[in-house]
């Protein structure tokens, strides 16, 4: 099991960049390349090519883009970073528009006394 595969789990951001670079890694050789090949197509230095492949530092993300991109895996970023979907509600809020910006979590009043009605027992009519 990868540290991918259990959501659950909170992956180390060292045990992410690993895995994440050990794939890099199987890709590249799956398509034949060379460290020194990846990083001329993808405009990187060698030197970044290793870091991504051993983990051991994070890197630009321009640079895990450029590999990702020679590679041919930008186009499941989308399961890395889905892109966002309003609730029914949100979209009706919003009526078509995009969000610009976060809120602020909102305060709920706490009435210092719970209101009751008042028993007016004085209201004879007489």
């Amino acid at each position: 099991m990868t540290c991918y595969e259990n959501h659950k789990t909170k992956a180390t951001d060292q045990a992410i960049l690993s895995e994440s670079g050990g794939r890099l890694a199987q890709v590249r050789l799956e398509r034949n390349l060379t460290q020194a090949q990846l990083a001329e197509q993808a405009g990187v230095s060698k030197r970044t090519v290793e870091r991504l492949e051993s983990g051991s530092v994070a890197t630009q993300m321009s640079g895990f883009i450029r590999v990702c991109r020679v590679l041919d895996l930008l186009e499941r970023f989308d399961l890395l970073v889905p892109e966002p979907v309003p609730s029914p509600v949100e979209q009706l809020k919003l009526r078509g528009r995009k969000r610009q910006r976060a809120s602020a979590k909102r305060k709920t009043k706490i009435s210092p006394k719970k209101w009751q009605w008042e028993m007016n027992h004085d209201a004879g009519g007489g």
